[in-house]
């Protein structure tokens, strides 16, 4: 590596912050900060816009839920399988590329109840059932059960969910709004056609700019795709490569910015469930110590509400009965937990409806060290 400096675990710490645009909240309007993120995992509704707000100076829910109104941005599952909100534009190349991936998904997860299903025709089906029209989940269950009387109707609308590139126009998405999930073919919605040739070095490279220096198990751990290595081998002569204090090799895109001062303040942020920062690396020692994913990632495929106290993790958040909880991991000191406490009232305005019953709750911290 011709004697190039290590990289710190402080030091790929406060780049991926401001990658992330977590050390300086930016003034760009929203499809610019999707875009510059690539995707933004939706599985919890709210959880997008949240994670916009800690990102946007003086974001409101409007500035999201207009978007998706106007159908730049779409709600739909491409990255790892799981429902992402993308522009209208890079959903176009995203699903294509990770097709592959969504069609494996239904044997994962689904094997018992579609063993022997022709998946071809179930999909031919489904799409024909989209055409030109959305369908809650539950209406295209029914009406594909009608064609395969022998199937569980929730299998078969999941299974033509991960075969049938859709999206979930509003109400879905929409802050605070639950229920049936209207389902519509991502061309109609959208209206242009899927990519046909997506590249997926696009994708690496895009991926790189928003959380790199990474190595290949951190793009694959991302995108949910395998078999990386040879497309990173490929394009290593357009590649800056680093290492960590660990050996590995960490890739970037040579015009991003080089990883700054490991010493910069990084002021607290509040993170909505699952959120980009905590599932964009294999490796997350980054942002999260080891002695704590469990309590952020408690099983049951959740990744709970984080907040951040000198750039790593620090303890999670929740709401309940009109308060927001805050639970950290080590005791604070008084001045974190000063800092906590005023960007926690912050977000209860943002989150909280109901002004006179709003409160914030800190827990006393467990003395587990850091």
């Amino acid at each position: 590596m011709g004697g190039m400096p290590l990289l710190s675990e402080r030091a790929l710490n406060r780049s991926l912050l401001e990658r992330q645009l977590l050390l300086d909240r930016v003034a760009w309007p929203v499809p610019r900060v999707v875009e510059h993120l690539v995707a933004m995992q939706g599985q919890e509704p709210d959880a997008p816009y949240v994670g916009l707000w800690t990102r946007i100076a003086g974001f409101t829910h409007d500035a999201l839920s207009s978007q998706l109104h106007e159908r730049r941005i779409v709600r739909g599952a491409h990255l790892r399988t799981t429902q992402h909100l993308a522009l209208a534009e890079d959903f176009r190349w995203l699903r294509p590329l990770l097709q592959p991936r969504m069609d494996r998904a239904p044997l994962m997860g689904l094997r018992r109840e579609i063993e022997g299903l022709d998946l071809a025709e179930l999909a031919s089906v489904g799409r024909r059932l989209l055409k030109g029209r959305a369908l809650t989940r539950r209406e295209l269950g029914s009406a594909l059960a009608e064609h395969f009387p022998d199937r569980k109707a929730n299998a078969l609308a999941v299974s033509v969910h991960f075969l049938v590139p859709m999206v979930h126009p509003p109400p879905s998405g929409l802050w605070g709004k639950r229920g049936s999930v209207p389902c519509a073919l991502a061309e109609d919605w959208i209206g242009q056609p899927l990519q046909t040739m997506p590249r997926i070095q696009t994708m690496i490279t895009r991926y790189l700019a928003a959380f790199g220096p990474a190595d290949v198990k951190d793009m694959q751990a991302w995108s949910g795709l395998s078999g990386l290595r040879e497309v990173v081998d490929e394009l290593r002569p357009r590649l800056r490569v680093h290492r960590d204090e660990g050996g590995r090799e960490l890739f970037d895109v040579p015009e991003a910015q080089e990883p700054g001062d490991p010493d910069r303040p990084a002021p607290v942020r509040f993170l909505p469930a699952f959120d980009n920062l905590l599932l964009g690396h294999a490796n997350r020692s980054r942002v999260i110590a080891d002695e704590y994913r469990k309590l952020v990632a408690p099983g049951q495929a959740r990744v709970l509400p984080t907040f951040l106290v000198d750039g790593f993790v620090s303890g999670t958040w929740s709401v309940k009965d009109g308060r927001l909880l805050l639970s950290p991991f080590r005791t604070l000191s008084r001045t974190d937990t000063a800092t906590v406490s005023e960007e926690a009232w912050r977000l209860a305005q943002f989150v909280l409806p109901d002004a006179d019953r709003r409160d914030v709750r800190l827990e006393p911290g467990p003395e587990r060290g850091v």
